[in-house]
């Protein structure tokens, strides 16, 4: 365990596995996340059952995999952890399923915070309520598993009711295989209100409309639609890499001169000011609800802002430049059969 930059880190050794192996987990859903937490927990020898409705057509998915599959109910009432992973807008739905399952001593667990920190859901004081987020999409969680690799994730808990909650909790994240790289001890509020921003700011929203900004200024400008497409997206994933891989030092040094200086005088000049107010306000409306009760409305009337925005989203000149390029591309065959690109739809 490290406790640098006031950040807790736990790795293999804090763990203990006795916390979890005489316990039963639920993991309600098998989509991104759960599927791989399944598994995961499977092959780590821990009993589980997966929680999917009758209707799901994740049932038989689960059960190739070898795992048992009842009812959300029915899957809470026998489990001793309750690991929630169905999608945010479906939880509080879910929740009122089974709350009447869960027993004094119990563990309600999720890999997101929104609706416990949102209050969308309001477990019974006689419960533990931890959070272990790996930091990646769920096949990458598997992938690493089965290959001796962990994936780093965060740690929360939100009420410890029996006094051991944070042990469960590092045992659940041993056994998932998120300790083999490292799990960052935050909070629900924290964990809630950071992911939010960065997913609105820049990881999301911030980046795809930077991208589409800069292809339409050049294409507007008279040239191709195939250059603007290189320069403004397909290159991003080269620089994205080199800062994952040494932070943004490692990219400085890696690209020219010319890019260097120009990105640091220039960047600032696109990125200014402007741009940071906007920022913190959209911080503000994450930590005051604002956002929270906007997408919990707008799930509640069918999305009509959502399936806009995504329809403009998905016609725009770049998404077809963007194709056509990609299936000339010699390595186009070889990704469409690499099984690292599985994307798995999250149950509900």
């Amino acid at each position: 365990m490290t406790d640098e930059f006031n950040t807790t880190v736990y790795y293999d050794d804090d763990a203990d596995s006795t916390e979890i192996e005489d316990a039963t987990v639920a993991v309600l859903g098998y989509g991104s996340q759960g599927h791989a937490h399944a598994q995961n927990l499977a092959d780590s020898g821990v009993d589980v059952i997966v929680g999917l409705r009758e209707s799901s057509s994740s049932r038989d998915a689960a059960r190739a995999d070898g795992l048992r599959v009842a009812t959300p109910t029915e899957a809470a009432s026998e489990a001793d952890v309750v690991s929630v992973l169905v999608p945010d807008t479906v939880q509080p739905s879910v929740y009122a399923d089974i709350e009447s399952e869960l027993e004094s001593g119990d563990t309600l667990q999720f890999a997101h915070g929104f609706n416990i920190h949102y209050g969308q859901i309001e477990p019974p004081e006689d419960v533990d309520v931890t959070m272990i987020a790996p930091k990646s999409p769920g096949h990458l969680v598997r992938r690493n598993y089965e290959n001796g690799e962990g994936t780093p994730g965060l740690l929360a808990v939100y009420q410890d009711a029996t006094g051991d909650a944070k042990e469960q909790a590092l045992a659940y994240a041993e056994a998932i295989g998120c300790t083999r790289a490292g799990v960052v001890e935050t909070t629900f509020r924290e964990e809630t209100e950071t992911d939010l921003f960065g997913e609105q700011a820049v990881l999301c929203g911030g980046i795809t409309e930077l991208i589409k900004v800069g292809y339409e200024t050049l294409v507007d400008a008279g040239y191709s639609p195939e250059m603007a497409y290189f320069e403004c997206l397909n290159e991003m994933k080269l620089i994205v890499d080199l800062m994952y891989e040494g932070g943004m030092r490692e990219m400085w040094d890696s690209v020219s001169d010319t890019a260097e200086y120009g990105g640091l005088t220039q960047g600032p000049e696109i990125i200014d000011e402007g741009v940071r107010e906007n920022m913190e306000q959209t911080l503000e409306e994450v930590q005051n609800g604002e956002f929270a009760r906007e997408w919990i409305t707008e799930n509640q009337t069918g999305r009509p802002v959502y399936r806009q925005r995504k329809q403009a989203d998905v016609n725009h000149d770049i998404e077809d430049v963007g194709a056509r390029l990609r299936d000339l591309f010699a390595w186009a065959d070889d990704e469409q059969n690499d099984e690292s690109t599985e994307k798995v739809t999250a149950d509900d």
